[in-house]
């Protein structure tokens, strides 16, 4: 399997080496070269596998070349073995027809993890086998940077600097970044939003020279081994509900559109996916893109969904490379425009394509609070406002005798005063984290200056 840009300046590469470059030399992402395609047959022989094993073969064709199927399968094991539910990605069910996909119950309490924990085996397993060391540096909206921290921490061969906005995440995410004391872990607090964050981790890496001297390398879901590995719940999910003969629909609550795009892939691969349902907060570009081919950016507000609290959605580029018929050219031109303008202009043919299989929900606050509530009430389930807010879209784009599996993103404890405020519940952190609040952080504060940041970065690693 070969990858490509999709702004077709940079050259084809493995899944090894995707996975240790990140974003694309020529500012683009890297997808397959084509997709892998599984007959009925195969779906059916994945029926009753084990987590770990399941997501090896289902993970296999994207690696072909450059990991064989024991080694996969092995780092899954290993990858999954700390996770706190033996189904790793259980089903709940809330009411008739839908049902929550909790991917929370990895080490850091939310989905980042169901990927993050094989990337950090990925890495050292190739980092290893050609003897190098990289410095991992990605921006958070408050999940990704501890899910990183946790799978990277004590690292050799991995030093990992991530970028949160200052202010904009929930205690518990920001605490489970800053009071991991490992050597190769940095926290920088931004001054600025996630968006800021994320352009400047984007630039760094059109900085050829800086990436070439810290060897450069990224987590973010930009990366595609992340999209790879977070395919498999979705496929674990659809064959409890009787794929491939049956088809099921997904709602995702949404930010950088990395793992809702999962679930798309997982339907180029076969698998029988009806609708993709992508819940937003008041940072609604994706339902406004939707709903009316509206794909401009606004200011960035906080919310009670932090980790949506984003207006550029780097994951909507793979989207956009394949509505635009993989014409690299046009996807580069349109990004670079967008970016210029803050307008992204998608041709009608383009969107309407996208609306047959995707559809938006938006919920501001307010509303958040009261589908929190209404969860609690009717069906007793405690959601986080992420988790609550797809447990919405997939209510609204249900179908009858579809399915539909509403990702559950994060646990609540990770938002203790919204769950507190929504419920009158106070939920309580498992054991391992029973201590967080009183643990030591050690972070730096810098402004939104790139040459800062650099810097910052370079006097880190020097004092390795």
């Amino acid at each position: 399997m070969r990858y490509i840009s999709t702004r077709g300046d940079a050259r084809p590469r493995s899944f090894s080496d995707c996975l240790l470059a990140g974003l694309a030399e020529d500012g683009g992402l890297y997808m397959p070269e084509s997709w892998p395609h599984f007959p009925a047959t195969e779906w059916r022989a994945l029926r009753g596998l084990p987590y770990p094993e399941l997501a090896a073969r289902v993970i296999a064709p994207f690696a072909a070349g450059s990991l064989d199927l024991p080694t996969l399968e092995r780092l899954c094991h290993e990858a999954y073995a700390g996770f706190d539910h033996a189904a790793i990605a259980p089903l709940v069910e809330i009411e008739n027809g839908l049902f929550a996909l909790e991917l929370f119950h990895g080490p850091t309490l939310a989905f980042k993890d169901m990927a993050m924990q094989l990337l950090g085996r990925l890495f050292d397993h190739v980092l290893t086998e050609r003897d190098e060391t990289v410095t991992i540096v990605g921006a958070t909206s408050g999940d990704t940077g501890s899910a990183a921290i946790e799978a990277f921490r004590g690292s050799a061969r991995v030093s990992v600097v991530i970028l949160h906005p200052q202010g904009r995440t929930s205690e518990v995410q920001r605490r489970q970044m800053t009071t991991v004391r490992d050597a190769n872990i940095h926290n920088i607090a931004l001054d600025g939003t996630f968006d800021d964050c994320q352009d400047m981790v984007k630039a760094m890496f059109a900085d050829l020279p800086f990436r070439d001297e810290v060897r450069l390398s990224a987590v973010n879901s930009i990366n595609w081994a992340r999209i790879a590995a977070q395919i498999p719940y979705y496929v674990r999910a659809a064959l409890a509900f009787g794929a491939p003969e049956n088809p099921v629909s997904f709602a995702v609550p949404t930010g950088n559109f990395g793992n809702v795009l999962a679930a798309w892939a997982a339907s180029r691969m076969g698998l029988p996916v009806r609708r993709l349902c992508i819940g937003s907060n008041r940072n609604d570009i994706l339902t406004r893109f939707l709903s009316s081919n509206d794909m401009s950016i606004r200011g960035v507000e906080p919310s009670l969904s932090p980790s949506m609290d984003i207006q550029v959605s780097s994951n909507f580029e793979r989207l956009l490379f394949e509505l635009l018929g993989r014409d690299s050219a046009a996807c580069a031109a349109t990004m670079t425009a967008f970016r210029k303008t803050g307008h992204m202009a998608i041709p009608p043919a383009a969107w309407e394509k996208a609306c047959e299989t995707f559809a938006g929900l938006r919920l501001d606050d307010d509303e958040t609070l009261a589908e929190m509530q209404r969860l609690f009430r009717e069906s007793r389930y405690l959601a986080d406002p992420h988790s609550a807010i797809g447990l919405a879209a997939g209510r609204a784009g249900r179908e009858t005798g579809v399915p539909m599996a509403a990702a559950a993103t994060a646990h609540p404890a990770k938002f203790p005063d919204a769950v507190r405020e929504a419920t009158g519940m106070s939920p309580a952190l498992p054991p391992r984290l029973s201590d967080l609040f009183t643990r030591e952080e050690r972070y730096v504060t810098l402004p939104n200056d790139l040459h800062a940041v650099q810097s910052d970065i370079r006097a880190f690693l020097a004092a390795r």
